[in-house]
C-alpha cells in the first residue's frame, strides 16, 4: 500500500510539536511494515535543508485568489529519514524560516494544499492513501472529492485524516471564499462550520 503523508511538519526538517514527531516517525513503521509511505510538506528555510542534497522532482502552478503562483517539489536524495520526504516551495509564501506566526498562513497554507493537489493529479498511478495531517492539509480531502481541478484524477483515491490539536482548525471567513478552487456550489456545507470555512470541520466531513 503506498501512503502519502502531507503535513505542515516532520522532524527532523521542521517541528514545533507534536505532529512533528509523529509525522517524522510514522512513516518509518509504515515502511518497516511493508508499506510505501512518503511524506510532503512546505520547503521551509531550515537547518536541515540547507545540509541535506535534493533533487528536483516538478514544477507546475495552480491559482489563488485569480492570482497564478509556480511551485516546485524537491526530494531529499539519501533516503536518510527511513522514507521519501518531498518539499513544496513557493516563492514570497512558503520560503520562510518559521513553520507559523505569520499573517498570511491562511494563504500559504491553502497554496501549499493546491500545489499538493495539483502535483498529485499529474502522477501516472495514484497512491492508495493520502493521509492528511491537522488543519495545514484539512480542505485537500475536500480539494479532492469536490473541486472540478481534482476530482477527475483524484475523487477515488481514499483518504485518512488525523487530527493532533483540535484548538486550532484554520477557520477563515467566507470573504475569501474565492480561497478554493471551482466547485459545485451545493457542496458548500462541507466546507462551512459556525459560517466561517473550517478546514479541519472539512476534513472531518469529507476524508
Amino acid at each position: 500500500m503506498e501512503i502519502i503523508h502531507i503535513s505542515a511538519e516532520c522532524y527532523p526538517m521542521a517541528k514545533a510539536g507534536g505532529l512533528g514527531d509523529v509525522v517524522g516517525a510514522l512513516p518509518k513503521y509504515q515502511n518497516k511494515l511493508g508499506h510505501i509511505a512518503k511524506v510532503v510538506m512546505p520547503m521551509y528555510r531550515t537547518k536541515f535543508l540547507y545540509e541535506n542534497e535534493w533533487e528536483l522532482v516538478h514544477e507546475g502552478g495552480q491559482v489563488l485568489n485569480s492570482n497564478w503562483f509556480k511551485y516546485s517539489v524537491i526530494k531529499e536524495k539519501t533516503n536518510k529519514l527511513g522514507f521519501d520526504l518531498y518539499l513544496i516551495d513557493i516563492n514570497n509564501l512558503l520560503d520562510r524560516e518559521k513553520i507559523y506566526g505569520y499573517n498570511d498562513d491562511t494563504e500559504r497554507f491553502v497554496s501549499f494544499q493546491l500545489a499538493a493537489c495539483d502535483w498529485l493529479s499529474h502522477w501516472q498511478h495514484k497512491p492508495d492513501i493520502i493521509h492528511c495531517h491537522d488543519h495545514q492539509a484539512g480542505l485537500i480531502p475536500f480539494f479532492m472529492k469536490y473541486c472540478h481541478a481534482f476530482r477527475y484524477q483524484l475523487a477515488n483515491v481514499r483518504t485518512v485524516f488525523t487530527i493532533h490539536n483540535g484548538q486550532y482548525q484554520g477557520q477563515f471567513g467566507w470573504d475569501k471564499y474565492y480561497f478554493i478552487p471551482a466547485y459545485d456550489t451545493w457542496n458548500w456545507g462541507y466546507l462551512d462550520w459556525n459560517n466561517t470555512i473550517n478546514p479541519m470541520a472539512s476534513a472531518v466531513k469529507c476524508a
